[in-house]
């Protein structure tokens, strides 16, 4: 990634803005994208191409393509040890070990080290887990996600907002349930067609035409599974990443609160309505572990103050109720979760 200077904004232009605000999803699933896009934009498909290459060159991008959707494909969790300062670098070494840990975060709490697990199946997820506490001799809280509220990177990023979506009115929530056990119920292309795509799409006029040269496949039939994967959930949405760090929005916190049961999709879905909560999602309590959180929200802001302003008021105004900050002090890992464990054999 090349560095851009301290204002990222210049060399943006107006189609650039509308690039990267109006596309971070709803990208065409069809044989020339680009010409589509080109079209809605008023330029010419070499140029949204193009465009698209230098701003992803830039580092304002992170990458073209799917974003998919792990709990869905195979079973993820996430879980926490509290490690001893004095073996806080071996545990992480020893965590980060495996291929199947995609994020590790150090976090502003007892319990300090926070990971993520996805797997092919929630027996091989379970093992590694009961590996890691085995070898670390940290015990492990496993905290799987078991409804999903709203759970979306995508926002504005051209504007001045201190915090995500400070521009935005509203988002569209639903309470999805999670399964433990889920596998994806894909078919021998969709399996392949994941591994394939799952660093991105080609940047070319021809992106499905590309993944489907790769996998031998008729170009039609790629479409056909690329659209079953997006209704099915598989895939999340698929456009351009956007780089929040590089454009700003560096600051965050994983907020967890104490909701009463018989409120939880009520508050929920309302939480996950609001514009500034870029993540709401579900996950158990643990009381015999002194854990007695079940639903977690996350807040990104380019201004730390402003994302401490939006939790008061998610206190306030929203969710009464006893919780806790993690404040994320240092990033351990951070990779995407390797598809081939969980569309294959994982062990």
């Amino acid at each position: 990634m090349s560095a851009l200077s301290d204002d990222w904004r210049d060399g943006i232009d107006e189609v650039d803005a509308a690039l990267i605000d109006g596309y971070q999803s709803g990208f065409p699933v069809e044989r020339r994208p680009f010409r589509a896009v080109a079209e809605a934009l008023g330029i010419d498909e070499d140029d949204a191409l193009d465009r698209v290459r230098r701003l992803r060159d830039d580092g304002i991008f992170r990458r073209f393509g799917p974003v998919l959707n792990p709990p869905v494909i195979g079973s993820s969790t996430l879980a926490a040890v509290s490690a001893p300062e004095e073996r806080f670098e071996e545990v992480a070494e020893l965590i980060n070990g495996y291929r199947q840990v995609n994020h590790n975060y150090r976090r502003a709490h007892e319990w300090n080290m926070w990971f993520v697990v996805t797997a092919g199946s929630r027996e091989t997820r379970d093992r590694i887990l009961a590996e890691i506490e085995e070898r670390t001799g940290c015990e492990v809280l496993n905290l799987p996600m078991l409804t999903d509220y709203y759970i979306d990177l995508e926002f504005p990023i051209v504007n001045d907002d201190r915090f995500a979506r400070e521009s935005l009115g509203a988002t569209d929530v639903s309470a999805t349930r999670i399964s433990e056990d889920a596998t994806g119920d894909l078919s021998a292309l969709e399996a392949r067609l994941l591994v394939e795509i799952q660093g991105g799409f080609p940047l070319s006029k021809t992106p499905y035409r590309d993944v489907a040269d790769a996998l031998d496949a008729e170009v039609d039939d790629v479409l056909v599974a690329v659209e079953r994967l997006l209704a099915d959930g598989c895939i999340k949405r698929i456009g351009c990443v956007v780089n929040h760090i590089v454009t700003g929005f560096r600051n965050n916190c994983m907020v967890v609160w104490n909701v009463p049961d018989d409120e939880l999709d009520a508050r929920g879905e309302a939480v996950g309505s609001l514009p500034y909560v870029t993540l709401c999602y579900h996950r158990p309590r643990r009381p015999e572990q002194g854990w007695e959180y079940n639903l977690f929200t996350m807040i990104h802001g380019r201004d730390a103050d402003a994302v401490d302003e939006k939790i008061d008021e998610l206190a306030a105004d929203h969710l009464p109720f006893d919780h806790e900050r993690l404040y994320s002090t240092a990033k351990l890992k951070q990779t995407g979760a390797q598809y081939e464990e969980l569309v294959g054999s994982d062990d």
